[in-house]
């Protein structure tokens, strides 16, 4: 995963595995034993230790976990260097001329080595160290209700919280073991552009992955077993971002089951299915990313007397496990398997497990989370709430063509969808497809967190020319159609009286 031969990759291992690091002595037992130093265990050592409590966070691997080293910051590395590479590209649209346009994809992942090499000091031992957290690097395993082991070390706590995170899910294919595959646990190690490239699986990992790649000159096919792109999104904003998609290259495979794959002369042939026939596709590199699986193996969990399935961690609506003294918080227990998820779930458990809680006065509850979602292609696809729509829900949208910033940006393909309770202004959901719809979804957040209706959100100010302008637009519309006729008639009389 990290290459210690390379000046980035040996600093960011400085951080986040030193080599050098000793494992303290416990000095008595723990409030809190956090294992698992991914978003969800760091956030809940750091805010523990703030508030005073002696906390133990305990780390098999890496620090930082996916999202640093393998996950969010390489991605989005990745991800903004084919971005840079199309706007030279396009910029003759706006009256520039470049001339041709290369990629230089060793100095891409350099790049994103180098950044991931800067930030890894954030979640790195020695800083948790002088946070007042005793950092134990190994292997954590229960071995008892209320102790772990690091080694030959006991730790022994009132509470603790399992942020053990997941892993990619490797899907049984004959033949695939053999001939080798790629996941975000290993792409971000590649050196060299694979000049064809398989991505299986359609949903935000895949789709973002495929889309850099194809920007950067890859043959990309990306097989998906469903019939659209990103499957819990909606329809039409898997359209846009299709559409877009094979405008940069990539070619599509829906309703697709792969049966086995071939090694052939150094090629990969994946034979697969769909709904009329059967297909073979030869590539050079197939890219798994159909999911995850959370990490539970190894922790002792049922000696812990904690009960665990396939999806993960059993957990109630306050994080508990059927452990009372043992708390989860993450892609080890959630379903919503994103960074900003697992750092609002570490805030829950710290409120929960820490504090006592008379009556349950007090208790933070996952009912209570607003979680929104973004993938971040070109143009990015960002969610909040319900999709579905139904009798008791209308439905207001506003393309981004009729907003004056994205026509200038030359970035007005999408659009803004807000999905509001019937015969009221309450938001109980919003889709918005843009260049820039992770940061645009905030305000539809806080609108959601704090009762705000859409009747506000028009009511409000917003800066001209911006993309945000579309969220008042969808706001003119709502009032627009629920203008009546009879209020009409009645304001007409109102100003043939005034005349």
């Amino acid at each position: 995963m990290l290459d210690p031969t390379d000046p980035y990759d040996h600093q960011l291992l400085g951080h986040v595995r030193p080599p050098d690091w000793v494992n303290p002595n416990p000095d008595g037992p723990y409030n809190i034993v956090v294992l698992g130093a991914g978003t969800a265990g760091l956030v809940t050592a750091a805010i523990s230790a703030g508030l005073g409590a002696r906390v133990a966070l305990v780390e098999r691997n890496l620090m930082g976990g996916d999202c640093l080293n393998v996950g969010c910051v390489p991605s989005k590395a990745l991800i903004r260097a084919s971005r840079a590479r199309i706007d030279a590209e396009e910029a003759s649209q706006f009256g520039v001329a470049l001339g041709s346009t290369t990629q230089n994809f060793p100095a891409v992942m350099e790049r994103m080595r180098r950044i991931r090499s800067e930030l890894g000091h954030v979640d790195s031992a020695q800083r948790f160290k002088e946070l007042g957290v005793d950092v134990y690097l190994g292997e954590g395993r229960f071995i008892s209700p209320d102790s772990v082991t690091v080694g030959e070390t006991i730790l022994r706590f009132s509470r603790a919280a399992i942020c053990t995170g997941a892993r990619a899910a490797v899907p049984t294919i004959d033949g695939l073991d053999k001939v080798g595959f790629l996941t975000n646990e290993s792409v971000f190690s590649l050196t060299t552009l694979p000049q064809r490239l398989a991505v299986v699986g359609g949903g935000p990992i895949g789709c973002e992955l495929a889309q850099a790649f194809a920007r950067f000159g890859s043959v990309v096919t990306l097989i998906e077993r469903e019939t659209q792109l990103l499957p819990r999104e909606d329809k039409d904003a898997a359209t846009v971002l299709q559409q877009q998609m094979a405008h940069d290259g990539v070619k599509f495979v829906f309703n697709a089951t792969i049966e086995k794959v071939v090694g052939t002369n150094g090629t990969k042939r994946i034979h697969y299915k769909t709904t009329d026939s059967n297909h073979e596709l030869v590539v050079d590199d197939i890219l798994l990313a159909v999911g995850r699986v959370p990490n539970i193996e190894g922790l002792g969990l049922e000696t812990a007397a904690v009960a665990f399935q396939r999806s993960g961690v059993t957990v109630d609506k306050y994080l508990r496990t059927t452990n009372k003294r043992i708390y989860a918080a993450g892609d080890v227990c959630f379903p919503l398997k994103f960074t900003h998820a697992a750092d609002a779930m570490a805030q829950l458990v710290v409120q929960n497990a820490l504090f006592p809680h008379p009556f349950g006065l007090g208790r933070a509850s996952t009912d209570n989370l607003l979680i929104p979602w973004c993938t971040y292609t070109d143009p990015e696809v960002a969610h909040i709430g319900i999709t579905n729509h139904n009798a008791d829900i209308e439905t207001f949208t506003q393309p981004l063509n009729t907003i004056d910033c994205a026509v200038i940006d030359g970035k007005d393909n999408g659009f803004v969808r807000v999905l509001v309770k019937r015969n009221t202004d309450k938001i109980v959901g919003a889709t918005i497809v843009a260049a820039d719809a992770g940061n645009l979804i905030s305000e539809i957040t806080l609108a959601m967190k704090a009762g705000v209706g859409l009747s506000t959100i028009g009511a409000t100010i917003h800066p001209y020319p911006t993309q945000a302008d579309a969220l008042r637009k969808t706001a003119h519309q709502m009032r627009k159609i629920r203008f009546s006729g009879r209020q009409k008639s009645l304001l007409r009389r109102f100003f043939a009286w005034r005349r």
